[in-house]
């Protein structure tokens, strides 16, 4: 069966002594004739070289739950006090690469400089438009955050990141954080790789974040799949604050349903999960797949209007733009500034 290069660990319901898998769903990474098939089947949108974004200089620390937008699944969350970024890229493209590959169409909604003190990193996964290593060095010399992954990433970060505070978990695992505030690592139907000969051998997964004014869920990355991951999660943990969910990098279906949710789908995921409100994520920054860059929003706006849910409940992040959401019992406003 060949060997994990980046974690041992006893077999489980998800894990098969080698590699890692969704259970019941067939596997969803990719044999070459499909990807040639993609590639050569089909003609991918024309994206724009570049779409302006005004930056914003977050606050160094917010008392109630704002999240920036900086870009693809790059997201602040400041709650109580404590800074948290998911998946932090800030170099121009998302590849092992620094001349080729997915270029930003979209620079940062935040410059690097004007980040405030993070605390901690939550991680997803490998993929490169998720785990970016130039950024985690940068963030990693100027704060020292806690990084937090699934099962697996902790080796690949820790050896590209020398002196990294790391901590891996597998799903369900519960992971506290500076401030009062705390991860549970939850399932994703997704799949991992850096390179050629090492897919599916580290862990892939969503976070829910718990703070004290606060519930947040950030997906990662993740296809529907039929949703039942989505309502076991809200049978576990509740309805979320806010929930982070993908809705680009989709297209062809038939190539990326098992992998990547489209924004239908991404609505369903809010329904499942009960989400009082939703910030579509994944979009716009990087060309990774076949459809044009604004239809991700107009794709959202009408599978919002189609199940009569008010277009303020879920939005399409943009770059540069804070979110602040108010939360008075189990009622959730949302405002939105730069």
């Amino acid at each position: 069966m060949g060997r994990n290069r980046y974690y041992q660990g006893p077999p489980s319901d998800h894990f098969d002594g080698t590699r890692f898998f969704n259970p019941g769903r067939p596997i969803a990474d990719s044999r070459l004739g499909d990807v040639l098939k993609w590639k050569f089947g089909t003609r991918p949108a024309t994206w724009p070289k570049s779409v302006p974004v005004v930056q914003t200089v977050p606050e160094p620390r917010v008392a109630g739950l704002s999240i920036t937008a900086v870009g693809h699944a790059s997201l602040l969350i400041q709650a109580a006090g404590v800074n948290l970024l998911t998946d932090p890229v800030w170099s121009e493209r998302a590849s092992p690469f620094t001349f080729a590959g997915p270029k930003r169409v979209t620079a940062p909604g935040i410059a690097f400089e004007a980040l405030p003190r993070i605390d901690a990193v939550l991680l997803s996964h490998n993929h490169y438009d998720h785990l970016d290593m130039a950024t985690l060095r940068r963030l990693h010399a100027r704060d020292q955050p806690l990084m937090v992954m699934p099962l697996g990433n902790d080796r690949i970060v820790q050896k590209g990141v020398p002196g990294a505070r790391t901590v891996a978990g597998d799903w369900g695992d519960r992971i506290a954080l500076p401030r009062g505030a705390a991860t549970t690592l939850v399932p994703a139907n997704h799949w991992s790789a850096r390179g050629t000969g090492d897919r599916r051998m580290a862990l892939w997964a969503g976070h829910w974040i718990e703070t004290p004014v606060g519930s947040v869920y950030f997906a990662g990355d993740s296809g529907w799949c039929g949703g039942g991951i989505f309502r076991d999660m809200a049978a576990r943990h509740g309805a979320p604050d806010v929930a982070l969910l993908p809705i680009g990098a989709y297209a062809p279906r038939w190539f990326m349903a098992p992998q990547h949710a489209d924004p239908d789908e991404a609505v369903a995921m809010f329904e499942a999960l009960g989400a009082r409100h939703a910030l579509g994520i994944h979009w716009g920054t990087f060309q990774l797949t076949d459809e044009a860059r604004e239809e991700p929003v107009t794709r959202l706006a009408a599978a919002l209007a189609k199940r009569g849910i008010a277009p303020e409940q879920f939005i399409a992040a943009t770059p540069g733009i804070t979110y602040a959401f108010l939360a008075s019992g189990r009622e959730t406003s949302a405002t939105i500034g730069r």
